[in-house]
């Protein structure tokens, strides 16, 4: 080989440009989205104040110790394929293969419902220009933006994250002000606490009910898992991450709760009309602003929403783009995938992404919609079954590290709570999984439970395939066999 061919075989990496401040905006952007700005309205109005709080502490906590999972693993072993690497060697080939495809097609739709949200936001101003355009514009915004290179990417969600987090913030300050009664006139105390059926509202069902809008309304916190595989130093940068940012996010969703339930009883009407209806005149958020003399409430509002769905848009594109070019590598897709331009980025991939996407929000836009709700329907437990799939690879990887002679004092850095923090982790998601739409199941409507549980048989599908095609050599990995090398990255500035 040639010193020209070497120097080339170099340059066609992925590039770790990914500094501290972006791994930490990357995590913060992927769980504030439409599901704090508009869900959070419905989750009060079902289930009272004191129920929401309650639900979204539970799931909080549940994942705290995902996320702790996700450390550990991803400071050991910081790569682009994250899950599909870690539930391949972890676990078994036949999981990782059906972690991998399931995460990329989790992101590439979900890149197709931003797609569609984000025309129906810009008909707030333009009513009169079609929403495919939009999504077109958008589109390339958000594919030229990665296709630059991991930097760029990273520069994008920190400022689409620094837009939401400045929102939730002044959301705050001004609603402490408003309880006060510094600002907006009379305090309501704490009377929308005590009022009617408060502070909980419908009984355990609605809890359980709001219990499972609270685990989609975090979904997104393990992006940073994926993006792990190109910090510059994820040794220090990843426990950071995962330490600070639960911790700003937790704040962000309670101290949201807390403040709605007491400035906006739970019998508005527009707190359900929020969730039910993407009304942004509704949103808790919006009604707040106004309140507190903001005249222009429903537009900042609608401008704020508009960049959660490009941030959730751009890290989606990125997450999935890494998670096909590494399953390429490994050869459980097809090499195409794994080819890099000359910045370290998986263009093909990239592509193919981009394309699944706007086919997405193509059968949307041009059909009846029908093959675009069973798309996302399909993808509604990905998620879910992601964190499920962290705590049972780092169960599997802790056992497999000491069993095999290792001092779990040489991990870069330790989840505290092993093995409660996965094993609670493991009860919560199965729990949550099950109980997707417990009342359809209850009240046999076949259609309403297909729609809600679809995602998972289609996963056990995809790894029972792939088991049953590769045979004995794709199952479990014994403890004894399993790979727990490590990657040793020398930090660069």
């Amino acid at each position: 080989m040639t010193q020209a061919d070497t120097s080339a075989k170099k340059t066609r990496e992925l590039k770790r440009g990914l500094h501290s401040r972006h791994l930490q905006m990357i995590a913060i952007g992927g769980a504030i989205g439409t599901g704090l700005f508009l869900g959070s309205g419905g989750t009060i109005s079902q289930a009272g104040p004191g129920g929401a709080l309650l639900a979204y502490a539970a799931i909080g906590i549940m994942v705290l110790f995902v996320m702790q999972s996700l450390g550990e693993l991803s400071t050991h072993l910081p790569v682009a394929g994250s899950f599909h690497t870690y539930g391949s060697r972890y676990v078994s080939p036949a999981f990782g293969f059906a972690m991998g495809w399931n995460y990329w097609f989790n992101w590439a739709i979900t890149l197709a419902a931003e797609l569609v949200a984000a025309g129906v936001i810009m008909s707030f101003w333009l009513p009169d220009v079609p929403s495919w355009i939009w999504a077109a514009v958008f589109l390339a915004l958000l594919t030229g933006l990665n296709f630059l290179s991991a930097r760029a990417f990273g520069e994008g969600e920190f400022w689409f994250s620094a837009i939401k987090v400045t929102a939730v913030l002044l959301f705050l300050i001004l609603s402490v002000l408003m309880i006060a009664g510094i600002i907006g006139g009379r305090s309501p105390g704490f009377s929308n606490w005590t009022t009617g059926e408060a502070p909980f509202v419908g009984g355990w069902m609605s809890i359980i009910s709001v219990f499972m809008i609270a685990g989609f309304s975090f979904q997104g916190t393990e992006l940073v898992g994926v993006a792990a595989g190109e910090s510059k130093d994820p040794r220090r940068d990843m426990p950071r991450a995962i330490r600070t940012v639960f911790w700003r996010i937790m704040l962000f969703y309670i101290g949201a709760i807390v403040v709605i339930g007491f400035l906006l009883p739970y019998t508005d009407p527009s707190l359900l009309a929020s969730a039910d209806n993407n009304d942004i005149t509704a949103s808790p958020f919006t009604l707040v602003f106004e309140r507190a003399g903001i005249a222009v409430a429903a537009s900042v509002m609608n401008a704020v929403i508009l960049t959660a769905i490009l941030s959730a848009g751009n890290s989606g594109l990125y997450a999935s783009t890494r998670m096909l070019y590494s399953m390429a590598k490994d050869g459980t897709a097809p090499k195409l995938f794994a080819r890099l331009n000359e910045r370290g980025v998986p263009v093909m991939a990239l592509i193919a992404t981009a394309l699944i996407g706007l086919f997405g929000f193509l059968t949307e836009v041009m059909g009846d919609g029908a093959a675009y709700t069973w798309l996302i329907n399909v993808s509604g437990l990905s998620g879910f079954i992601v964190w499920i799939g962290i705590a049972w690879c780092h169960f599997r990887f802790r056992r497999a590290y000491v069993r095999q002679g290792h001092d779990v004092a040489n991990l870069p850095y330790r989840a505290p709570l092993f093995p409660v923090g996965p094993i609670i982790a493991l009860i919560i998601l199965i729990v949550v999984v099950a109980g997707q739409n417990i009342e359809a199941v209850a009240d046999g409507r076949v259609m309403e439970v297909a729609s809600a549980y679809i995602g998972l048989p289609v996963f056990l599908l995809v790894w029972g395939i792939y088991r049953f095609v590769k045979g004995p050599a794709s199952g479990l990995v014994p403890l004894e066999s399993v790979d727990v090398g490590g990657l040793e990255i020398a930090p660069k500035d």
